[in-house]
């Protein structure tokens, strides 16, 4: 496996990858990073390598992918995570990483630091992973989230990166909103966030390389299936149960409708 990236570009040899996890051994540690539509496939099976003392930790986007998991493989198993990186898979073999970004962040819902967590902090330090524990892993996931309904919301959008976006009056205001309107979302459902952290994360916004795009435009680009329903999709159906406006990202999940499903949405009119 090829990793190229102006950070930390490397060859990894002799990668062991496999189809099915019939007759592997017990894991210490399940990572679970697929997109959001194979979460509960990916759950059920990893259950083939859960022993007594396995962690398993979910480094998806959205902010579902703890209960969804935990109902499947028991939630005691569970710790929250959060990845900070643009990457993408370039061809079979191939991962294209995008910018310097590259930190994961993990923790206890109770916010405890515990063995658990500082083996895997300590695993991830050993392979020169920056990592951090954190002890809000749910305000963390929610934080991730804003920027990440922002940031595919628009590149996904406008088809392009975010350096025009940003610049331009319409469609910066509208990145704004679309992330104000999740950061009301949260604090509705109980989640400790600023209300002013949507400007925070423009201001972050505006460190990125202007050629930075979400996952999801890739997809859009590929004709592959979108997690727009677990994005501005979900902030949509959230607004609606807890009596919140998301008008900005309603649009957006209206605008890409077409492309939800990619290919499996059959062939378009000409």
């Amino acid at each position: 496996m090829r990793i190229e990236s102006d950070v930390a570009p490397m060859v990894l040899r002799g990668v062991h990858a496999v189809e099915s996890l019939d007759g592997i051994l017990e894991a210490d540690v399940v990572i679970i990073a697929v997109k959001l539509w194979d979460t509960i496939a990916a759950a059920h099976a990893a259950t083939k390598v859960l022993g007594p003392e396995t962690t398993v930790v979910s480094f998806q986007n959205g902010v579902d992918a703890m209960e969804s998991i935990g109902a499947v493989v028991g939630s005691e198993r569970m710790i929250g995570g959060v990845a900070y990186i643009s990457a993408s898979i370039a061809e079979p073999g191939v991962i294209r990483h995008t910018g310097k970004l590259q930190r994961l962040v993990f923790g206890e819902r109770s916010g405890r630091q515990t063995l658990r967590t500082m083996r895997l902090a300590s695993a991830c330090e050993t392979a020169a992973i920056d990592c951090e524990i954190s002890d809000n892993i749910e305000k963390e996931i929610w934080e991730k989230f804003v920027f990440i309904v922002g940031l595919s919301a628009t590149t996904s959008l406008f088809r392009r990166g975010i350096g025009p976006i940003r610049s331009h009056p319409k469609s910066r205001e509208l990145l704004h909103t679309l992330m104000a309107e999740t950061v009301s979302v949260g604090i509705a459902a109980g989640i400790g966030l600023d209300p002013a952290y949507s400007k925070d994360r423009l201001r972050f916004i505006d460190t990125l390389p202007p050629d930075m795009v979400a996952s999801m435009l890739v997809d859009l680009q590929r004709e592959r299936r979108l997690e727009l329903p677990w994005f501005s999709g979900r902030v949509v159906e959230m607004g609606l149960r807890l009596g919140v406006a998301t008008p900005a990202n309603a649009f957006v999940a209206d605008a890409l409708s077409l492309d939800e499903q990619g290919a499996l949405s059959g062939p378009r009119d000409s």
